[in-house]
């Protein structure tokens, strides 16, 4: 079997202020090493928001590192050894990383189609992440309707976990969430009301210079976030239903 691209995605929360200002500085000095790292392929330094999506107002607790891997072990052991994960680690007071592959992808990042599509859609946890430049002209038109779609996201009571992230803030956004299974995702992008139209004026709109979206499977994790695994409740689910039958 040949090996599958995977695709990590790390979260690190720094609690300090001078822990955060080192974060802060790592957007830039990092990625010096990053392009150093074994195995490393196409990978993002992110600051993220304060809400459940794309948001303008940043939160400088919060910093992530997106990466694409030739295969889960080296995926795995570069995110738990490797010398830029480490010295995150050493200095945040939280982690988590969260290891995919890609099941679809339309789109680039920075002129690049990132994510290999050569896994098939799987049952349990999927991921979705969204990736958008907006037109510094179009700019306010975007952050008018965007509130109407983070807040539907956070209120969702099947997402099992939701972040916004960003290169640029205003004008490079990212959004990344996990479901439980592809219905509670599908229910999630059929629903009506606000959250539909705003996205409906945003996709029609020609707001986005370049545009990416992305569903991936969840693989496996490591680390918490807020004190405990995002994952651990599909996992309960999954085991419940099991006992249950």
């Amino acid at each position: 079997m040949s090996p599958i691209q995977t695709v990590s995605l790390s979260l690190f929360r720094f609690d300090s202020v001078i822990d955060r200002l080192w974060a802060l500085t790592q957007m830039g000095a990092a990625r010096f090493a990053l392009p150093q790292t074994p195995g490393i392929g196409f990978w993002k330094l992110c600051g993220s928001g304060s809400g459940e999506g794309f948001t303008p107002v940043p939160n400088t607790a919060v910093y992530a590192i997106l990466a694409t891997w030739p295969d889960r072990e080296t995926a795995e052991a570069q995110t738990r050894e490797g010398a830029v994960w480490s010295r995150y680690r050493a200095k945040a007071c939280e982690d988590w990383t969260v290891l995919l592959a890609t099941t679809s992808a339309r789109g680039k990042w920075s002129g690049q189609a990132p994510f290999e599509v050569d896994t098939p859609s799987a049952p349990g946890p999927l991921a979705a992440l969204t990736r958008a430049t907006v037109r510094p002209s179009r700019a306010l038109q975007f952050w008018k309707h965007e509130p109407a779609i983070s807040d539907m996201i956070g209120r969702d009571p099947n997402v099992l976990f939701k972040i916004g992230i960003g290169e640029v803030p205003l004008m490079q956004q990212v959004t990344f969430s996990i479901w439980p299974d592809t219905q509670s995702m599908a229910a999630f992008a059929r629903r009506g009301g606000p959250h539909a139209e705003a996205i409906r004026a945003v996709r029609e709109g020609g707001l986005f210079a370049e545009e990416l979206y992305a569903r991936f499977s969840v693989l496996g994790d490591h680390g918490t976030w807020e004190g405990r695994r995002p994952l651990s409740t599909a996992t309960e689910t999954r085991s419940d239903m099991k006992e249950t039958a």
